[in-house]
């Protein structure tokens, strides 16, 4: 999530076949959700997984992998828990959708473990708009970074005004010394 921007839903949606490693991309087609349990209109106790469209019309994308997002699929979840084709990447241990709650809190203990402070798995998503936007300083001293529309597309937002508002915090320590050589 933090390597690709998607939401906890979408991930949970994808399919193994929603994964195109040649070309280094995955396709949001589908998302799950998790919701009470209904005997027609009556609720019943408990939660049921429910897969259906994405949040949006936007929400359906193809988002490109880079070299971090490949090597998980490949080392990680391709290796660990592959149950086919045709089976949820994120997959539980039957080959099945993962509980969204099952995820949040695998998440958590892993931020316990190691020492970080909780913060829910939809950070992941703002970190990776951040990032992008604010860029990344290279080793020549530019930095390389995506205009807000740029991350919006990768994110399924319908305008990049969502995208800056809701999910990017400005780093202005990054342009520390990025007018060197520009004197008037």
């Amino acid at each position: 999530m933090l390597n690709t921007g998607l939401r906890t839903g979408e991930l949970l949606g994808l399919l193994n076949s929603d994964i195109d490693l040649e070309r280094k991309t995955l396709t949001v087609r589908q998302g799950v959700k998790e919701v009470s349990r209904r005997d027609g209109t009556e609720f019943t106790s408990g939660r049921e997984i429910k897969v259906g469209k994405p949040k949006s019309a936007t929400s359906k994308r193809t988002v490109p992998l880079n070299r971090t997002a490949v090597e998980m699929i490949e080392d990680h979840l391709r290796k660990e828990v592959y149950f086919g084709q045709n089976t949820p990447l994120v997959a539980d241990g039957n080959g099945g959708y993962t509980k969204p709650v099952n995820l949040r809190k695998r998440f958590y203990r892993i931020l316990k473990a190691a020492g970080i402070e909780q913060k829910g798995l939809h950070s992941l998503r703002h970190t990776f708009a951040t990032n992008l936007v604010n860029g990344q300083k290279q080793p020549d001293g530019t930095i390389k970074a995506l205009s807000p529309r740029q991350v919006a597309d990768l994110l399924g937002h319908s305008t990049s005004q969502i995208t800056e508002l809701y999910y990017v915090k400005k780093d202005t320590a990054r342009l520390s010394g990025i007018t060197e050589g520009f004197e008037m």
